[in-house]
C-alpha cells in the first residue's frame, strides 16, 4: 500500500508516428488508451513519455535524467521491432523499419530508470528492448504469435512461482501476444522467470534491481491489474 500523501507518478513511452483522427493526419505521439488504464486502475498517474522530433534530447542521458527524476515507475510499452543494429546485427526482411528516435529515447530512459533503480515494467518490445540494453540480441523473426493483422494471439506462460512475475501471477497465465521478435541470447544480468510452451523466453527479471520486469506479452490488453498493482505499489516505496 502506498503511504505517501499522492499517488506514484508512472511514466509509459509512447510510440511517435505519423497518425490520422477526425481530419487531422500529422505526427504524432500515440499510446493505447489501455496502458493508461491499466495505471491508473491500479492507483498510478500515467504520464506520457514521448520522444521529442530533437536527436540530440532523445539520446541525451541529461535529458532522460531529468525527465526519470520527476517519476517514481517507468512502463517501457510494446510497438514497432528495435533495430537490430543496436545488437550489431543485419536486417532480417522481416524486420520493421528502425525507429531510432525511439530506440534511443527508451534506451536512454532505462537506463536512467537502472541508475535509480526505479521500478521499471518491460512490456513486448519493452522486454526486448530491456534485453538489447543488458548486452543481449532478439531472434527477427518467429511464427504464430501473432491472431492475424492486427489481432493478438493468446499464449499459456509457463511461469517460476519463486520469482517476478511469477510471484504475483502463478506459476502460470494465459495472456494475450502480438510479436514476430523474441529475446535470442539472454543479456548478462537477466534471469529467465517465464517461457512460452514453445521453449521462447516470455518473462525477465533484473537480478540487480528491486522491480524491473520484463514480459513478451500484453498485460495491458488483458487488463492484468495484479501485475500492474504490484509494480505501482513498489513505485509507491520509491524514496522522493
Amino acid at each position: 500500500m502506498n503511504t505517501r500523501n499522492r499517488r506514484p507518478r508512472i511514466g509509459i513511452s509512447t510510440y511517435r508516428e505519423h497518425a490520422s483522427w477526425g481530419i487531422w493526419q500529422l505526427d504524432a505521439a500515440t499510446l493505447p488508451a489501455t496502458y493508461v488504464d491499466c495505471v491508473a486502475a491500479a492507483g498510478g498517474i500515467a504520464l506520457l513519455l514521448p520522444p521529442t522530433g530533437n536527436a540530440s534530447d532523445v539520446s541525451d542521458p541529461s535529458y532522460a535524467a531529468e525527465t526519470v527524476a520527476g517519476l517514481d515507475g517507468l512502463v517501457i510499452s510494446g510497438g514497432p521491432d528495435v533495430d537490430p543494429a543496436r545488437y550489431d546485427e543485419a536486417c532480417h526482411e522481416t524486420t520493421d523499419a528502425p525507429r531510432e528516435q525511439r530506440d534511443a529515447w527508451e534506451l536512454a530512459l532505462l537506463s536512467a530508470a537502472l541508475e535509480r533503480d526505479l521500478p521499471v515494467l518491460a512490456i513486448c518490445r519493452g522486454a526486448q528492448l530491456l534485453n538489447v540494453l543488458y548486452g543481449g540480441s532478439l531472434i527477427q523473426h518467429v511464427e504464430d504469435h501473432r491472431g492475424g493483422v492486427a489481432v493478438f494471439g493468446s499464449t499459456q506462460v509457463t511461469l517460476d512461482p519463486a520469482a517476478l512475475p511469477g510471484s504475483i501471477l502463478g506459476p502460470s497465465v494465459t495472456a494475450s501476444c502480438y510479436h514476430h521478435q523474441a529475446i535470442a541470447r539472454l543479456g548478462e544480468g537477466l534471469a529467465i522467470t517465464g517461457r512460452a510452451p514453445d521453449g521462447r523466453i516470455e518473462a525477465v527479471v533484473a537480478s540487480d534491481r528491486t522491480f524491473v520486469v520484463g514480459v513478451q506479452w500484453h498485460p495491458e490488453q488483458d487488463r492484468e491489474l495484479r501485475l500492474f498493482a504490484a509494480f505501482v505499489e513498489n513505485a509507491g516505496k520509491v524514496v522522493v
